[in-house]
């Protein structure tokens, strides 16, 4: 006589998994869990892809206090002068998508230990473009950098160059943020240039390309046209890794490359030798 066993029915209780949990990089394919990219500083721990980051993660990053001290034109908002078609509404969807009123943010904070001015730009705001408002918060923070007598250091990401919804009023901001470094340079105030992925059109044609230093990181996209523009015009194969940090640091364009992990440290040590150069001292 058989006997048949009843199969005992398993419940397994099904969990939703968070879809933002990993993450993949672009460049090598990897899976990297989210938790474990933001400790290496949103850079891929098999190839070293930089990813692109927010402003305010920049700021965290480099500043003691992980904040701004004192904001700098925090209250300044863009305005449709131009009534350019759809700019109102691009304008609301990046406010909403950053948390920012504009692709640039600046304050005051320490680095390091020494106090500095630091301007940053958000590449998801408008592609981090230039308009009035942001010309004007590097502008005003060229001028709190000379009336507290400290660094200026700027960080990129501003692949829209001029903003085009605001026509000369954004190519006007060329010439006003390099009166700005002028009038750093005037006062014997350091300036430092971060390039971050990417930096192009007017605004590395202005005050991104004129830093006493310029670092960029790995890979970065860097120029004034796209190496798709360039080509098409001139109707040529452009050379391999062409725009790139590392092509422009082969070619003299830039003083060096760094790592995003050694950021921080290295804008200290630059910091520390400016300082003492500059003043027989490092400020504080």
């Amino acid at each position: 006589m058989l006997f048949r066993r009843k199969k005992k029915e398993i419940k397994i209780e099904k969990r939703d998994v968070p879809r933002d949990i990993f993450v993949k990089c672009p460049s090598c394919g990897e899976i990297i869990y989210r938790n474990q990219l933001e400790k290496n500083l949103h850079v891929c721990p098999v190839c070293n892809y930089h990813f692109r980051i927010r402003a305010m993660d920049f700021v965290k990053i480099l500043l003691d206090d992980g904040d701004f001290q004192e904001r700098i034109g925090e209250r300044l908002e863009p305005v449709d002068i131009l009534q350019f078609p759809d700019y109102r509404e691009k304008l609301e969807k990046s406010r909403k998508k950053t948390g920012l009123k504009e692709a640039a943010i600046a304050g005051t904070g320490r680095l390091g230990g020494h106090s500095v001015v630091l301007f940053v730009t958000d590449f998801g705001f408008l592609g981090g473009s230039m308009g009035s408002v942001y010309g004007e918060i590097f502008y005003r923070s060229a001028l709190k950098a000379r009336e507290m007598g400290i660094p200026l250091i700027s960080v990129t990401s501003s692949g829209g160059g001029a903003r085009m919804h605001e026509g000369i009023f954004s190519l006007m901001q060329m010439a006003k943020t390099t009166v700005g470094v002028n009038i750093l340079e005037e006062a014997k105030i350091p300036f430092i240039s971060v390039l971050s992925d990417p930096t192009m059109g007017g605004v590395m044609a202005s005050f991104a390309a004129l830093g006493d230093v310029i670092i960029a990181e790995p890979k970065a996209l860097l120029g004034f046209a796209g190496p798709r523009v360039i080509k098409q015009t001139i109707g040529e194969d452009l050379p391999d890794g062409f725009q790139t940090s590392e092509f422009l640091l082969e070619h003299g364009m830039i003083d060096m490359v760094v790592d995003r992990r050694q950021l921080k440290d290295t804008l200290v040590k630059i910091l520390n030798h400016l300082l003492r150069r500059e003043y027989g001292k490092s400020q504080s």
